[in-house]
């Protein structure tokens, strides 16, 4: 569902990319946390997550999941005899976890079946969270690497240039991110047949 992004070490102010031949050679990490949840049917089960969701923004309103990204980059600035400032490479490292409720207990076979069918379809949903993610970092690497800024003999003025591609693919994320939930959870939407689906077979 909602998406929390935690950056590392200057990703959002001076994230840095490549072709799209350079794009495909780095791999994000992923990962599957589980919270518990407890319940014999699909309307206990989904109590349990409004109980036991992992909370999201400055408000604190839970939610049933969540992917969230870490992001570091290792930049490698050249000065060049003209005395501009050349980025040459970047290299990313991503680690994108997904947040999922778990049961506790074994269900109850007609409970099991549903339980199956609802957590695949938001496995699905929240990896479309994680390609979204993944694809800003392409896109960074795209707009940025090879990036040449004059009159910078200490690359010191690309750094500040940088900011402004960087900011606008996080952006992009964000939007893309928010806009996917809001279609997926409303009426009708995917996450919303799979909450139905999950708890009027009881």
């Amino acid at each position: 569902m909602r998406n929390r992004q935690r950056l590392g070490l200057l990703s959002i102010a001076l994230g840095c990319l490549s072709s799209p031949a350079a794009a495909a050679e780095w791999q994000a990490t992923e990962v599957v946390k589980t919270y518990s949840i407890a319940g014999a049917t699909g309307q206990e089960l989904y109590a349990s997550i409004g109980e036991r969701g992992p909370t999201v923004g400055k408000s604190g309103g839970r939610t049933i999941a969540h992917t969230t990204f870490d992001l570091k980059w290792s930049r490698k600035y050249v000065p060049q005899a003209d005395g501009s400032c050349r980025l040459v490479s970047a290299k990313p490292w991503m680690t994108i976890t997904y947040t999922l409720p778990k049961p506790s207990a074994k269900l109850p076979a007609g409970t099991r079946e549903r339980w199956a069918t609802f957590i695949d379809g938001l496995q699905r949903h929240e990896k479309v969270h994680g390609d979204h993610m993944k694809e800003m970092v392409d896109r960074i690497l795209a707009t940025t690497v090879g990036v040449t800024v004059p009159n910078d003999p200490k690359c010191q003025k690309i750094r500040q240039q940088l900011q402004q591609p960087l900011s606008e693919a996080s952006l992009e994320q964000r939007r893309r991110s928010a806009e996917f939930d809001r279609v997926e959870m409303s009426d009708g939407g995917n996450v919303h047949r799979l909450i139905l689906g999950l708890i009027n077979g009881d």
